[in-house]
């Protein structure tokens, strides 16, 4: 399983030294809210061009966003990974159509309260499907175990469509091994990740 660090809640004041500590990151992964779909704000293209400019890791763009039509067309200037979109947001379609039309990976989110089979219908147009592990829009919240059985029952289709499975939210120490069991491919990890001492070795030992 790869670690996805999410610079949320990472202390901006310290950039130029946790940067170098995450480049064994298999990605850096970027939530963007826009207040509307998520009642919180997080930041921009800038910040993001920022990042893109400091770190040599791919970058992963979440938009937590309720028109994400209105974000690809910025984020895709800073070449990420992958861009994720949620499932529940406005012109899933369109979005989709247009990730895929910039040669960017296509990721599509899931909320705790929404049940896997919508996604289903989407498995043979995206690249990673992201299990949200708390309900979207704060860092730091507690991990939910009982989302991981909507891992177990995407790997029934793992067969039939080629996707990376993330999960996102209050990952720890004790949810790493479940995570693995469970089939996860890549966990984002925020807030515990930048509580650690050292951040490279906690990388290094978890992926």
């Amino acid at each position: 399983m790869k670690i996805a660090p999410s610079v949320l809640n990472a202390p901006i004041e310290n950039i130029k030294e946790w940067i170098v500590a995450l480049e064994d990151a298999y990605m850096l992964h970027l939530d963007i809210m826009d207040g509307h779909f998520v009642p919180n704000l997080s930041f921009g293209i800038d910040i993001a061009k920022t990042y893109k400019r400091l770190s040599r890791v791919p970058l992963d763009v979440h938009l937590m966003t309720t028109h994400p039509l209105q974000w690809i067309d910025q984020f895709k200037s800073i070449q990420p990974q992958f861009i994720t979109i949620h499932v529940e947001s406005k012109d899933v379609e369109k979005s989709i159509e247009t990730i895929k039309n910039e040669d960017i990976g296509v990721g599509l989110a899931v909320k705790p309260n929404t049940p896997i089979e919508v996604i289903l219908p989407y498995l043979n147009q995206v690249d990673l499907v992201l299990i949200m592990t708390v309900e979207p829009g704060f860092g730091g919240q507690s991990f939910m175990p009982d989302m991981l059985k909507k891992v177990e029952q995407l790997q029934l289709y793992k067969h039939q469509h080629q996707f990376i499975i993330q999960v996102d939210g209050g990952i720890k120490d004790d949810h790493i091994q479940l995570c693995q069991e469970s089939g996860v491919d890549v966990a984002v990890v925020g807030s515990y990740l930048f509580k650690q001492q050292d951040i490279k070795d906690w990388l290094k030992k978890n992926q």
